[in-house]
């Protein structure tokens, strides 16, 4: 599935093509920023609280030199909610254009993870608490229209068919 959007942001308004992907083979490394995960402890889904607008948002980050993105997504987890990784799979990309005409990708996984011990905060001092949430009530702390709902409704259908 493919959903065009867009979003105003700083005062600039940006394009949005949101796919639907089961492998990021095929994309350009180099224009890859993002990671992102939608991940689910039990049956509980994981949202952390920070950033630059500080507000609720999906646990990641940008990838860092010469990591994979499983790598990036494996790190940021750890590194914004102090939880592992137990399964993961893609779900999709966000390509963002610029209004010079230039992309990146954002990178979005959907990922079972188990606490490693109890959050203390971030490194990076970017997230700032982290809540386990009921997936249908996602929209009270992040609501990105067709696009978000797209990537809530592919993630929880990938984590049903997961075997664990």
């Amino acid at each position: 599935m493919v959903i065009n959007s867009q979003m105003v942001w700083e005062g600039k308004t940006y394009k949005l093509r949101y796919e639907d992907l089961d492998s990021f083979g095929n994309l350009p490394y180099e224009k890859c920023r993002q990671v992102y995960g939608v991940c689910f402890y039990k049956d509980k889904m994981v949202i952390g609280f920070g950033g630059k607008k500080a507000d609720w948002g999906l646990i990641g980050g940008t990838i860092g030199k010469g990591e994979s993105f499983e790598e990036t997504l494996v790190r940021e987890i750890v590194e914004e909610s102090n939880m592992k990784v137990v399964k993961s799979s893609p779900i999709g990309t966000q390509e963002v254009f610029y209004p010079d005409g230039s992309s990146i990708h954002q990178l979005r996984f959907v990922a079972i993870v188990v606490p490693i011990g109890k959050f203390e905060g971030d490194p990076a001092g970017s997230v700032k608490k982290i809540k386990l949430i009921n997936p249908k009530d996602y929209k009270k702390y992040l609501d990105w229209g067709d696009i978000g709902d797209r990537i809530i409704e592919r993630a929880l259908r990938l984590k049903e068919s997961f075997q664990i």
